[in-house]
């Protein structure tokens, strides 16, 4: 397999125009938002604190979150196609994967920075500084990227080796293949007996 065929977001020309649009204004305004409070945070000296540097982070993961796959969604809808190759593939799971993951695992980190602020606010400055803060964002992104590679890589070489028992993602087309066959045999004896 050297590419996949993608699903359309539309069958009509003017259809895949409108979404290219529409995919259009969402990812301009992703881009504008995170890249005002990126702005505010880097370029404001009083919004350089723990809670302002977590946000930082996640307006940069956001940043990367949407920019993943999008524009090759945008791509697809004004140029017509439909292809994209294997390791186009891979590395748009990989990297969407990641930097979601990282997203969710960041919040997790900002929650316990406003527990830590709001339930021992004596100690907060002990506690959390921008050192531990570094700190954070550096291990969540590490370790996420370490599971991450690891999976990918298994999910890549299984698929050299005809056993696709390791890769997640692959095991969920098959399941989802085999639901779409089911429902297409229940909905074909539907309309036989009606």
């Amino acid at each position: 397999i050297s590419e996949f065929l993608l699903l359309a977001l539309a069958d009509t020309r003017q259809l895949q125009l409108l979404h290219f649009w529409l995919l259009l204004g969402i990812y301009l305004a992703a881009l504008l938002g995170n890249g005002l409070i990126s702005t505010a945070v880097a370029c404001d000296h009083r919004l350089h604190t723990p809670m302002y540097f977590f946000l930082l982070n996640l307006a940069l993961l956001d940043l990367g979150c949407i920019s993943t796959t999008l524009p090759k969604a945008m791509a697809n809808a004004l140029w017509h196609t439909r292809a994209i190759s294997y390791a186009g593939c891979a590395a748009q799971v990989f990297f969407f994967l990641f930097l979601f993951s990282a997203e969710y695992y960041l919040l997790t980190v900002m929650a316990y920075d406003r527990y830590v602020a709001i339930c021992k606010p004596l100690h907060y400055e002990t506690l959390i500084s921008y050192r531990t803060c570094a700190t954070m964002v550096v291990l969540v992104l590490f370790n996420l990227f370490v599971a991450d590679l690891d999976n990918n890589v298994e999910c890549t070489f299984s698929k050299f080796l005809g056993d696709t028992n390791f890769c997640d993602v692959v095991n969920t087309v098959k399941i989802r293949d085999g639901t779409q066959r089911d429902r297409d045999k229940l909905q074909s004896s539907l309309n036989l007996t009606s």
